[in-house]
């Protein structure tokens, strides 16, 4: 056992290494009693630290999300990871060097519509550590950085990659803003789908993933007000993707929306809590249990999403500041109240009076802002009617009514319906026909196509149509 212990540190006998003890040498020293055991601990000390100095992280999967203005990279490591980034051209390329690490899960399919990512190679070059190779359909600026684990992942790499020259996408509205140059304007709805991406928000006791159902309803809700002429449309987040809290406010800011909605369907850990529910921006306490759980809940969601915390992060106090001298606040406690009287027609609420809590998502300066629990996803019935089309619509038509009723008592200088008209405008979606369009808005076929400047009755999705005078 003492050569085994020799051959193990590299020498091959008691005067191998001069200073250096044999075991032999060190067994002699201790009592009989204690010598075997002291021999035993050195030697499980040598196999467990050794092996564990070059432990091999495993790079366990990764995950790809596409949103408009970025393509996220998501790497699930077992550990704490160097890693190295490096731009390579012809063709381009992005080189990812993961230092003592190995590939012991696959590398996921890459979306043909990506803007961005073509596809994902994986090798090892030094047979120690791991390269991914990310193959791209132009040249992109990349960020990188690591989040530590928390309740719902472990470790993960997050590179982020944008278009190097390219200008920033505007986000998805319904094009029938009014011309340069005229005196009025449409309303603009900022719609926000909570969760999204790394974060599927609340799940339910079925599986249903509250991102999903959020993404459903506030699809709806934009169509209803796209086809309602003198509004538009702004989608936050279109797709499976996430989205900062903070980078909600800040688009639906950038966007000049006049309402800012954020559609949740959130847990609570009482399963029997059910129920519609509507929040503002609290400056002070929460105003209920409930409130401030579900707003310490919601205000997480970096930490899941995968936000880099070194980003700077706003001061309560100055926003609140800035609420208060642009009456955001006094606003978004009047359309709440008409959107809670609105979604009591569909369901209970789960309480009869609008609540109050610090949601970051809500602290956009000058946007009167609200959140919208449509239902807790957390009790069986309310998720199994989050799961049924035709209760999204009903739902999605009451923040619609919702959001009509507050522009009706609180009508916008300079815009179209506080004007009292507007020039009508249809989207034209899968499934339009010309006829069945003119017999919605109760005109002659003839007419839209005098007006639209159209030789046939062929339309194309995503076109918008001026609707004439009936």
């Amino acid at each position: 056992m003492a050569e085994a212990l020799d051959a193990a540190t590299g020498s091959t006998g008691p005067s191998a290494r001069p200073g250096l003890r044999s075991a032999n040498h060190l067994t002699k020293e201790l009592p009989r009693g204690n010598a075997m055991k002291q021999l035993i601990a050195l030697l499980l000390l040598a196999t467990l630290s050794l092996p564990a100095l070059c432990q091999q992280v495993d790079v366990r999967g990764t995950r790809v999300w596409t949103s408009p203005d970025q393509t996220r990279l998501v790497v699930d490591v077992s550990g704490p990871v160097t890693h190295r980034v490096a731009p390579l051209q012809n063709p381009d390329r992005l080189m990812i060097d993961i230092a003592d690490a190995r590939l012991v899960g696959k590398l996921p399919h890459v979306d043909s519509a990506d803007p961005l990512l073509l596809r994902l190679r994986a090798g090892s070059p030094d047979g120690r550590g791991l390269r991914l190779v990310l193959d791209l359909k132009q040249q992109v600026r990349a960020k990188s950085f690591l989040m530590p684990p928390n309740e719902r992942y472990g470790h993960r790499l997050i590179v982020d990659l944008l278009p190097k020259d390219g200008p920033r996408p505007i986000l998805a509205g319904n094009g029938t803003g009014i011309s340069p140059g005229a005196a009025l304007r449409d309303l603009i709805i900022a719609i926000d789908a909570g969760h999204g991406g790394e974060d599927p928000g609340a799940i339910g006791p079925g599986g249903t993933l509250e991102k999903d159902v959020t993404l459903a309803i506030a699809r709806r809700v934009a169509e209803l007000v796209r086809a309602t002429a003198g509004m538009r449309a702004v989608m936050i987040r279109d797709g499976d993707y996430y989205v900062g809290l903070r980078e909600r406010a800040r688009l639906a800011h950038d966007e000049q929306a006049d309402l800012f909605l954020s559609i949740h369907a959130d847990a609570f850990h009482d399963a029997r809590v059910s129920g519609a529910s509507v929040y503002t921006l609290s400056s002070h306490g929460a105003t209920s249990e409930a409130a401030q759980w579900l707003a310490e809940h919601e205000n997480r969601a970096d930490r899941i999403g995968g936000i880099d915390f070194k980003d700077p992060d706003d001061d309560l106090n100055r926003v609140l500041f800035e609420l208060a001298v642009n009456g955001a606040m006094e606003h978004s406690q009047y359309a709440a109240e008409q959107m809670l009287a609105k979604l009591g027609s569909v369901g209970p609420l789960h309480h009869p009076g609008i609540q109050q809590a610090r949601f970051v998502v809500l602290k956009s300066p000058d946007v009167p802002s609200m959140l919208i629990e449509t239902a807790f996803i957390s009790n069986p019935n309310d998720e199994k009617r989050l799961c049924d089309p035709a209760h999204q619509e009903r739902i999605a038509r009451a923040i619609y009514e919702g959001i009509k009723a507050y522009f009706a008592l609180h009508p916008l200088p300079g815009t179209h319906l506080a004007a009292g008209g507007a020039p009508r405008h249809h989207r034209i979606h899968r499934g339009d026909t010309l006829v069945g369009i003119a017999r919605r808005y109760d005109v002659s076929v003839h007419s839209l196509q005098t007006v639209n400047s159209l030789d046939s009755d062929r339309i194309r999705v995503g076109d918008v149509l001026t609707i004439p005078e009936s």
